[in-house]
């Protein structure tokens, strides 16, 4: 698997392009294919979803473009949110000369607020005569997307069979599982079923973006898009494995740049009974305040590691429990079957890392799942505390 740095335009015949005015932005893919769509599981749904879900399901699947604004989330917003994000489709759809269901739509921002329509025309304006392929194109898009984040997200890799798969992703806050407020869009020319792609999609997010946690907050914006050229061959295999690699190095990126963060904490639970007990428990101790404000003060409390493993819910036997932290140079055995081996000093000078590798192995079983995180800092306070200000 060759990595490749043009993002979703590593894929021929995507073109792209994306502007950022302050805390506005808007980014346009266009895309003639066919895709696919995994949602947010929040029980409130802001009107992009609920307008682009529409559209998938009327042409389904077959679209021409995709716009995206960050700024302002078109959440809570009633039906004036579904209309202004039909006419966002609309807009779109009259430049491409295309039908506007052919059109899918995202938005990312704060909840509440009526969308700013004469804006996001003029950016629309803007930014159509700039589409074009390419890594610069592909950045444009991906800076346009963020709010909270300090970083762009975009990753790509080609197979053996040349078939390519190429992301852009926003998130940095309100990021837990069952997504969250992030945004993926992927592209690829892969050619396979359209249920297989739907369920290939979904395998890939239940591994990466569900395993992503920051804060324990899930947004109404949630989604991720797969769209396909179609113009490659190939096994369902070879295409799961790329899209794997592409939505998990993305949902690392989510992590690592999540708000105020000072460390990456990458968790591997093994072990287990069940898939779902290993998801359980990585998920609680990545949810825990406890556990992430230790990480961030490089205190060696593992125990409370520990003590969100065994409220998880999941079966385990702690006489059996290993416990080991690692960063890129060293490691240290904690626990080994249930017997603490290594205290504090140790474990002290691997929490000095920015990334901070936690393996904890139930043995009583074979599952396994591996979530990523980050620490609570004083910085996620202030980013948040005045978040609509």
């Amino acid at each position: 698997m060759k990595e490749l740095n043009s993002g979703i335009c590593a894929i021929e015949g995507i073109s792209t392009w994306g502007i950022k005015e302050g805390k506005y932005g808007l980014a346009i893919i266009r895309a003639d294919g066919f895709a696919v769509a995994v949602y947010t599981q929040n029980k409130v749904i802001a009107a992009p979803l609920i307008v682009t879900k529409k559209h998938l399901e009327s042409q389904k699947g077959h679209i021409k473009a995709v716009i995206a604004n960050s700024g302002n989330a078109n959440a809570c917003t009633g039906q004036k949110g579904i209309e202004d994000a039909e006419e966002m489709c609309k807009i779109l759809a009259q430049k491409l000369n295309c039908k506007k269901e052919e059109i899918l739509v995202a938005s990312t921002g704060i909840i509440g607020r009526l969308l700013p329509v004469d804006k996001i025309k003029q950016q629309i304006d803007k930014v159509m005569p700039e589409l074009a392929s390419g890594s610069i194109a592909s950045q444009k898009a991906a800076e346009a997307i963020i709010t909270t984040d300090t970083t762009i997200k975009q990753f790509a890799v080609e197979t053996v069979g040349y078939v390519h798969v190429g992301g852009i992703a926003k998130g940095a806050g309100m990021i837990a599982p069952n997504m969250a407020t992030m945004l993926a869009f992927i592209c690829t020319d892969a050619c396979l079923p359209h249920d297989v792609l739907q369920d290939c999609l979904q395998k890939s997010v239940d591994k990466s973006f569900n395993m992503v946690i920051v804060d324990g907050d899930t947004s109404t914006n949630d989604m991720a898009i797969l769209i396909t050229t179609e113009k490659k061959e190939c096994s369902v295999t070879e295409f799961q494995q790329a899209l794997d690699i592409t939505c998990i190095n993305l949902a690392r990126m989510m992590a690592k740049d999540g708000e105020g963060a000072t460390k990456l904490i990458e968790l591997t639970v093994t072990g287990a009974e069940t898939p779902d007990d290993a998801k359980r428990i990585a998920r609680t101790i990545l949810t825990s305040p406890l556990v992430k404000t230790a990480i961030f003060g490089e205190d060696p409390n593992w125990g409370r590691i520990i003590a969100a493993a065994g409220r998880s819910g999941a079966n385990m036997n702690q006489k059996k429990i290993t416990l080991e932290f690692s960063d890129k140079n060293d490691s240290v055995t904690i626990i080994d079957g249930g017997k603490t081996i290594e205290t504090t000093s140790k474990i002290k000078k691997i929490m000095k890392s920015d990334t901070i590798n936690i393996q904890l192995d139930l043995n009583i079983g074979k599952a396994t799942a591996t979530g990523w995180g980050c620490d609570l800092t004083y910085e996620y306070v202030k980013i948040n505390a005045k978040y609509s200000t």
